[in-house]
């Protein structure tokens, strides 16, 4: 849900309730993330490196090894000639050396789809520091997309507000320059605190993404995962036995920490109501609700076995995004030196 307040007597805002903007509210960079500075994004992706966690199972060729063994790049192994091999695969350096006819196998590439999902519920236009989340989970959107397109793979998306946006996965610049128009779109907060709130929103929108998405895709999750439950898990573990799933949510400060000792004006849609965090209690009931809440995150999405980041909205996104690729590229090779 949407958050906005104002502190009686001066302060911060509380994340506790929700409002519709000011009728004069200002649009700036921190507010609505517009295209320009998505695009403006691009010098900065270079390293991030989507290293999968497993081989990619798309049709189209690309840079990302197959499950599929075929004629490619990367030679694989050498065995035995069988009736109807390919004899341009001939290896005659074993087949001299054994006496016996060998052919030699490859690993084929594939391009891999990128697939991002965004839910932009009403409670996701609402920032206290740095920018809105909205904004945040826009601006790690549009970075993925350049790191995917530069490392040679097609991005795609489904974007979620109340109604379903999609995207199929298409490569190169304007695959990116498509999602940017659309990020634009949907994060202009005035349509977006506009937009119905959904309890059940967040599930069918996870039910609708492993409709859409094809296996071996990498799909990366951003959201603050408030509509999450045991609903949710069971999709997200369905995703990941076929997909690569990375989980991004996105967090305000002020659901971090509670604001400093004070009363708070606050609105939800068109009712009012007072925040009052002067008593020791009022401030751990707040505390609790969000750790609960973050914990609930974190314990389905490693139900799900899928890799969570956590980032603030006052956050450089850019160098956190490199740390959690960089951090499953590191696993995936420990995973495979211990296979090995």
């Amino acid at each position: 849900m949407a958050r906005r307040s104002r502190e009686i007597g001066g302060g911060s805002a509380a994340h506790a309730a929700a409002a519709a903007p000011a009728p004069q509210a200002v649009l700036n960079a921190a507010t609505w993330a517009r295209a320009d500075d998505l695009i403006a994004l691009q010098r900065l992706a270079g390293k991030i490196g989507l290293t999968q966690a497993g081989p990619a199972r798309a049709r189209l060729a690309g840079h990302h090894l197959s499950r599929f063994r075929g004629r490619g790049m990367d030679y694989q192994e050498s065995r035995a000639y069988q009736a109807g091999d390919d004899i341009r695969s001939m290896d005659w350096r074993v087949t001299a050396r054994t006496g016996e006819p060998h052919v030699k196998l490859y690993q084929e590439e594939r391009e891999r789809p990128v697939v991002l999902f965004l839910d932009l519920n009403p409670g996701m236009f609402f920032g206290s520091r740095g920018m809105l989340k909205s904004v945040a989970a826009a601006r790690a959107a549009a970075l993925i997309a350049w790191a995917a397109v530069e490392h040679g793979d097609r991005i795609g998306a489904l974007l979620f507000n109340g109604r379903h946006c999609d995207l199929q996965p298409r490569g190169g610049k304007h695959g990116v320059l498509r999602l940017i128009r659309q990020l634009a779109g949907h994060t202009d907060p005035r349509a977006g605190l506009a937009a119905p709130l959904d309890a059940g929103g967040l599930n069918a929108a996870l039910s609708r993404l492993r409709r859409v998405s094809r296996p071996g895709s990498l799909i990366v999750l951003l959201g603050d995962y408030y509509g999450i439950d045991d609903e949710s898990g069971k999709h997200l573990l369905r995703l990941r036995q076929h997909n690569d799933v990375v989980a991004i949510q996105i967090v305000d400060p002020l659901e971090q920490a509670p604001p400093r000792a004070a009363r708070y004006g606050v609105s939800f849609g068109g009712r009012q109501g007072i925040l009052d965090t002067r008593s020791a209690a009022a401030r751990r009931a707040y505390q609790d609700y969000f750790s609960r809440h973050h914990g609930t995150v974190a314990a389905i999405m490693r139900g799900a076995a899928i890799p969570l980041l956590r980032v603030s909205t006052t956050e450089d996104l850019a160098p956190a995004l490199r740390q959690v690729f960089a951090a499953r590229g590191s696993a995936r090779a420990q995973a495979g030196r211990r296979a090995a």
